[in-house]
C-alpha cells in the first residue's frame, strides 16, 4: 500500500489493484478540545469515534449499494477501521452537497430574515467549495457548469441521489425516534463521468435531533446503534 492523502479525519492509500483504502482515525474537528463538525481543524481526539463512523458508513453504504445507488463503498474491516473503496474523482478540489430538511445552521445565519429556525424545507439541496479560508463558499448549477467544474446531468443527478439517500437515513433515523434536520455529502465521478457518492455517512456529517433537542454525533452514535 502507498499512502496518497493524509486527511483530517482519514487517511487514504492506493492498493495494487486499483481501489483505495480509507483508514479511520480517532481525530476529530473541533475546537479548544470541544468536538465541533462544523469546524475546519482537528481540535481533538476520541477514542472510538473512528470505528462508530465506520460502522455508520458500512451500515448505510450497503443499504444505499443494495437500492441500486452508486456509491464508491465496495467492502470494510472492522479489525483495523478500514474501508476499500473503489477510485473516483472529486469535482473541482471538492465539493461539499447538504441536503437540509429543517432550518438551521447557516442556512438560518443566511436567511433568518425569511423563515423561522427549524421551520420545514422541502428536502433542500445545496453545494459549496471546500474551501477553509474562504469559508466554503455557495456555489449555483449554473456556477458549476460556466466553472467547468461538472455538467448540468452531473448536477442533476447529484441532486436526485441527494434526496434519495437523505430519506434512507431520515427514514432510519425516525424509526429510532430520531429527525433528520440536515445532512452533507460529498461526491465523486468515475472514468465515465457517473456519479456516485463518496467519502463516508457519520454522525458527524449530520445535525440529528430528538425531542427538539441537538444529538451530539458520539451520542447519536451509540442511540442509533442501541439494540
Amino acid at each position: 500500500m502507498k499512502k496518497i492523502y493524509s486527511g483530517k479525519t482519514k487517511d487514504v492509500f492506493a492498493l495494487e489493484d486499483g481501489k483505495y483504502l480509507l483508514k479511520f482515525k480517532d481525530d476529530c474537528t473541533g475546537k479548544d478540545g470541544v468536538f465541533d463538525p462544523g469546524e475546519n481543524s482537528i481540535g481533538l481526539t476520541i477514542e472510538g469515534v473512528g470505528d462508530v463512523n465506520l460502522r455508520m458508513s458500512i451500515y448505510f453504504f450497503e443499504k444505499l449499494n443494495a437500492a441500486g445507488i452508486r456509491t464508491h463503498y465496495v467492502s470494510a474491516n472492522l479489525d483495523d477501521t478500514t474501508m476499500t473503496v473503489l477510485p473516483a474523482k472529486v469535482f473541482g478540489h471538492g465539493l461539499e452537497v447538504i441536503c437540509r430538511n429543517k432550518a438551521v445552521g447557516s442556512f438560518i445565519r443566511r436567511y433568518g430574515e425569511y423563515i423561522e429556525e427549524g421551520a420545514d424545507l422541502p428536502s433542500y439541496v445545496e453545494m459549496t467549495f471546500k474551501n477553509d479560508a474562504k469559508g466554503d463558499p455557495l456555489v449555483t448549477k449554473e456556477g458549476l457548469k460556466v466553472l467547468g467544474i461538472m455538467t448540468e446531468q452531473q448536477y442533476d443527478d447529484i441532486a436526485e441521489m441527494t434526496r434519495r439517500i437523505t430519506k434512507v437515513v431520515a427514514d432510519d433515523m425516525l424509526s429510532k425516534g430520531l429527525v433528520l434536520y440536515d445532512i452533507k455529502f460529498e461526491f465523486g465521478y468515475d472514468a465515465e463521468g457517473k456519479v456516485m457518492l463518496i467519502d463516508e455517512i457519520a454522525s458527524g456529517n449530520m445535525r440529528v435531533y430528538k425531542d427538539g433537542k441537538y444529538i451530539e454525533p458520539m451520542t447519536l452514535s451509540k442511540l442509533f446503534f442501541e439494540k
